[in-house]
This record gives C-alpha cells, structure tokens and sequence, in this order.
C-alpha cells in the first residue's frame, strides 16, 4: 500500500498532475491524499481576526474547498472504478510547507506528486516557488509534473548524478519501483560542469553496474555544460520520459535551476522530475 500525497490548489496544472498519479500507479494499492492549504491571512480582515471561528464567512470557505475536494474526489472515482484507489482529502490553514510536513508526518506518505507551478505561475516560471520549496525544505520523495505533460509510461529514466555525488542505495526506492514496474531503461549521467577535466569520472561505475545489474542500464558524461543544458539536451535526445536525481547539495539543486533561467531554457515543459534524498 503506497500512500501518496498529491496537493492541489485547484489550478489546471495541480488537476493535471493528479491525473498523472492517477495512470502511473496503476493497478496498485493507493491511498490519495489530495490537500488543499488555504492562507488564513486570504481571508482574514481585521473584523475576522476578533469574529469566533463559526462565523459565516468561515464556515463558508471551509464549506467551498471541502465541497471542491469532494467534487475532485468523486470525478476521479468515475474515472477509475476498477483500480485499487482509496481517496482522503485534507483542508488546511496554514504556512504550505507546515501543512505538507504535518500531512507527511500524520499520514505517512511514501511519495508527493504536484505540478511544477500553481495557479499563480506564469507561463515563463520553470517552478513555482511552492514546489520549489518542497524539493528544498521536505524530506519526502518527490514527482513534479510539467504544466501540460500528457501522462506516458516512464520506458526511459534519466538517472543524473552530480560530479560530486557518490552512489548510495539509500532512498534510491522510489526509482527502483518505477523501473521495475515499467521495465524501464535508466540512463546513467554524471555531469560535470567544471572545463579543467577532459572526462566525467565514474568513480561509482562498478558499484553502480553490480547494483542495476539486472536492468537495461547504460552510462553516460557530459562536460562543460551547464546542468540544466545538460539535463534538458540529454532527455530531447535519448527521448527520456522521466528525469531522476538525488537532491543532497543545495548546489546541485541551485545550478539545476538557476542553469535553465540563465540559458533561457523551459526544463519544467519536458518531463517530469523525480526528487530523491539520501
């Protein structure tokens, strides 16, 4: 049983993303968490903050995301008789990240699927700064799905590892259902940015080749080359369906993202991304 937190803020992005977790555990035992986190300050005025917490307009904004939720709930239930889905949804008022560390702690979740942008997102952000503060702030495995991806099996998994990091089994789970579960192929690359070297240096490559030994694996390098370039050429060419990595240096992370605002690349329109931590 995988239980699965997928937040939403009700915007096309947040809906396309559930549908997405919707075709890819298929004919698995989930259960859904679908939240929904309200700023209380959106609805707070000055009269609010002294008015008790049954007054109308509080009941009535509970009562609208509660029946929102629900509408959500039923739709995908129509949707999906036949798979092994249980749905739960969660309303809450607080800071977003408080919210998604509380429903992770409580409901035990397993991994987060969520757009890369909400409803505020304007088409040239790469990822809304909510997504961006779970892939930073939340120790929790990680799907970000692109505005606009239309689901496809993950039949090829870009693995990208950065020139520092060393290969550890540890949180590697969340791949390692994927890939046997579609039979994926996993390409291997490490990246280095840094021109002094002539070749990315494996230094993992046996340990690696004996772990994924049983899987169709192959490795590759790329140097200088800003990772986001890297990342983004690599999944055009080898037509990748997911793009996978371990979030453990806030560098990586940071030149990851800052590498497609800088070449003026859309990474966040490709695939969808996979966050592990170790």
């Amino acid at each position: 049983m995988k239980n699965i937190l997928l937040p939403t803020d009700f915007s096309e992005n947040a809906k396309n993303a559930i549908y997405y977790a919707m075709e890819l555990f298929k004919n698995e035992l989930c259960t859904f968490y679908i939240l929904n986190v309200q700023k209380a300050s959106n609805y707070t005025t000055d009269d609010l903050m002294v008015a008790p917490a049954n007054t109308s307009v509080h009941q009535s904004v509970i009562s609208d995301v509660k029946n929102k939720l629900n509408l959500m709930v039923e739709q995908l239930k129509e949707q999906y008789p036949h798979e092994n889905y249980i749905f739960h949804t969660i309303t809450d008022y607080d800071i977003f990240i408080d919210a998604i560390k509380q429903a992770i702690k409580t409901k035990e979740i397993d991994i987060i699927v969520m757009g890369t942008n909400g409803a505020t997102g304007a088409s040239e952000v790469v990822f809304g700064s909510n997504t961006l503060n779970v892939i930073r702030k939340i120790d929790c495995p990680l799907i970000a799905i692109p505005q606009g991806y239309t689901f496809k099996k993950p039949k090829t998994i870009l693995y990208a590892i950065d020139e520092s990091d060393h290969f550890k089994t540890e949180g590697i789970e969340p791949l390692m259902d994927m890939v046997l579960k579609y039979k994926s192929s996993i390409r291997i690359l490490k990246i280095k940015e840094d021109e002094t070297v002539t070749v990315a240096d494996f230094d993992d490559k046996k340990h690696m080749k004996e772990y994924f030994k049983d899987l169709n694996h192959t490795f590759h390098s790329i140097i200088n080359v800003p990772t986001a370039l890297a990342i983004t050429s690599f999944v055009q060419i080898m037509n990748v369906d997911m793009t996978a990595m371990f979030i453990q240096k806030e560098t990586f992370l940071e030149r990851f993202f800052k590498g497609s605002e800088t070449s003026k690349i859309s990474y966040g329109t490709r695939v969808p991304l996979m966050v592990m931590h170790h």
